[in-house]
Parts: C-alpha cells; structure tokens; sequence
C-alpha cells in the first residue's frame, strides 16, 4: 500500500516525533510519505520519503499562524501549500490518508486539508482511506460543546477510522473528549507511541564515556525540542548549587532546539563544576537510559521516553493548558512520576526533592508502549475497518 501521513508541528517537535515513530513501523511494510509542514527538524535516515510544504507556524500565545520564513507573506504561502499538497495526491494517489490531530486540532490548517477530505469523497481526487492520528490527551476549549459537535461532524463524515495513542486503562478518550459515545466511525487504542527501548549497553557505554562508577549519580534535566521550560533549567541549576557537598552527583543540562539563543550563556553563568550544559540530543534516549534521575517538563514524547528507561522522574507541567499535568497525574499511578508545583523551584525546596528521588530505583511498568506497531498492525488488516462499517 501507499501510505501519506500528515504532520503539522506549530511549536515544539513532539507531534512530529511520535509522528515519525508510526511512519518507521509503516515503512517496514509500506511505501510510506511524510507530510510536513513546520519549522526546520533533522530528518533521519530511513525508508520514510518526506514531503516539506513551505513553513508555517504558531505565535508562542498561539493566536495566529506564521510564515517560518521571515518577510513572507501568509496568504501566499496558505494558497501555495493548498496547491502542492493537493498536487501531491493527484501523483501520489495514496491508499491511506493518515492525519495527525485534526479534526481534534490543528483548525488553522483547515485551508489546506478540508480540500483533500472533500476531494476524496467527491470523487475529483482518487479513492483513499482517511484514518485520524490522536494523542491521549486534548486541551481544553472555551466553547466545549460547539467544538465537540464540530469535531463529531468532521470526524463521522470525513474518516474512516480513528487510531488513539494511549493506553486506556490509564488515559481513556473520554476524560477529555465527552463525546466520545458519538463517534460512529470505527477507533482503536493502540497503546502510547514510544521509541524502541533503548539497548541496555548503550546506557552502560554511555556512562563509561563520562567517566562514572557505579556509585556516581546521573541527573539529565531537559525541556524537550520547544521554546518553553527555560525556568526549569534555570531552578535545576541553582538547585545543584546546594549540592555541591554531593561530588558523586552530575547533572547534564539539555536546552530545547528552538529555546531562546541565550538561553545556554544564562546556565552558564551558574558556576558549578556539577553541571555540564548541552543542547538537543540526536541520543536523548540513551541518556535517559543512563541516568538515575530526570527532571524535565510532562510532553507526551518525554513520558514515553521516561516510562521505557524506567526511570524516576521530577515532572514539571506546560502550565497554557492542562495536557502535561493530567499525564503526570495518570501515570504516576505506575511510575516514579512526581509532579513539580511552581513553588517546587525554589533552589533548597528542588535539591531536596533531588536528594530523595535518588533514593529510588528503576522500575518497570505495565503502560502499554507498543502504539507505532499497533498502529500499523491496525492498518495492515483493513478489513477490521471495513467489517466495522457495514
């Protein structure tokens, strides 16, 4: 089959990571193309062909889309990304439409996709099952009832199926989208999107390249690929501060992709010889595999990465929206988790909080992590969506 999955990250590169995790299990089958359309990510090497519309964005208050291009104009390139993404599937002629969020979210980009979903049903692009791609948890809206009827709408008339990325036991659909039992389309759970684990030797070599012995602690704290978190980096810095009579701790700071140009120069001017200051890591993972400790924000991608390393973790949530402190407080039900309160970052308070988490070990969990080849399970047998339609 011929697969398109379509991927808008407006901020962060969380979207576009679990994204790539159900396009890589894909692609072992499938001749599969990613459809993107934010700013600039690195692009792995794999089976995946990538498809790049010309940039947009969100403001960080989320009000208004922008040209990743500086000095662009926004309508020009809305009508030029319309053009080539419908270009693109009069070539492409794919089997499956897979949609990251909408119609659950992304209502910006409504230009652009309800053209494709209205062709597909009309007749004037060809035949293709349209399946929608949806996290665990959506945020919160000012008019819960008219969203919700227009996501039902959307949702029962447009697609074919609704593939959702949790592990109902822990996050069902519902706490956050009580419209749930109107959904008339066929949806799955297909448990939480998350990486392959990471090799055990590679957190081992890991710590042998840093020079650590059994006894030294290893604290990565981190802010994932978005712009927001610097005042948790910044806490987590002077937290290290009152501990420094621990010369077995060290804590490896990791900036955002897109966080603030200045942002490293400010954790630097911490003069502490327990910290150490990187930017993104391409070998996150084998990091966390490593530590003993995270301390990081609560993005849906970060928790899956925590859940499969095992490890304990200080979690402090995006405060915008609720998403990041309803994951804390649902799977701290099977993890290590522990949720940071702003007043949490106050230095003496955050390196007590240290000092206790260290006391605690891995652990494994019964959350379910296996989404990417779930889902792809769930769209090899079509026939599972066809039985469930007539």
């Amino acid at each position: 089959m011929k697969i398109a999955c379509y991927c808008q990250h407006v901020l962060g590169i969380g979207h576009f990571h679990r994204s790539l995790e159900i396009c890589k299990a894909l692609a072992k089958h499938h001749e599969t193309t990613m459809i993107l359309g934010g700013p600039d990510v690195t692009l792995p090497e794999s089976d995946i062909r990538f498809f790049q519309l010309p940039g947009l964005k969100m403001d960080t208050n989320f009000s208004k889309l922008l040209p990743c291009e500086e000095g662009q104009d926004l309508e020009t390139i809305k009508n030029q990304r319309q053009q080539q993404l419908f270009d693109f599937f009069l070539s492409f002629q794919p089997d499956i439409f897979l949609i990251e969020l909408y119609p659950f979210g992304r209502k910006a980009f409504r230009f652009e996709l309800d053209p494709i979903l209205d062709g597909i049903r009309s007749g004037s692009l060809p035949p293709c099952i349209r399946l929608c791609s949806l996290r665990d948890i959506l945020v919160e809206k000012t008019d819960k009832q008219k969203y919700e009827a227009r996501v039902i709408t959307l949702l029962n008339n447009y697609f074919d199926g609704l593939l959702i990325h949790s592990d109902p036991a822990f996050i069902p659909l519902e706490i956050t989208f009580s419209s749930t039992a109107s959904i008339s389309i066929p949806y799955r759970y297909t448990g939480f999107i998350s990486p392959e684990p990471v090799e055990q030797k590679k957190g081992k070599q890991l710590r042998k390249d840093l020079g650590l012995s059994q006894n030294d602690k290893l604290i990565v704290a981190s802010i994932g690929g978005g712009n927001v978190g610097a005042e948790l980096l910044s806490a987590t810095a002077r937290a290290a501060l009152q501990l420094r009579s621990m010369p077995e701790l060290h804590i490896h700071l990791f900036t955002g992709m897109y966080s603030a140009p200045d942002l490293q120069g400010k954790l630097q001017q911490v003069n502490n010889e327990n910290i150490t200051i990187h930017s993104f890591s391409p070998r996150f993972t084998d990091w966390l595999s490593a530590a003993d400790l995270s301390i990081s924000m609560a993005g849906y991608n970060t928790c899956m990465n925590l859940l499969t390393a095992h490890i304990p973790a200080l979690l402090y949530p995006f405060a915008q929206n609720r998403e990041q402190r309803m994951r804390v407080s649902a799977l701290s039900k099977a993890s290590f988790f522990t949720l940071l309160e702003p007043e949490d970052l106050v230095a003496k308070t955050l390196a007590d909080k240290i000092k206790s988490h260290l006391q605690q070990h891995k652990q494994k969990n019964s959350v379910k992590l296996n989404g990417a080849e779930k889902s792809s399970e769930f769209i090899d047998c079509l026939s599972i969506w066809e039985s469930n339609k007539t």
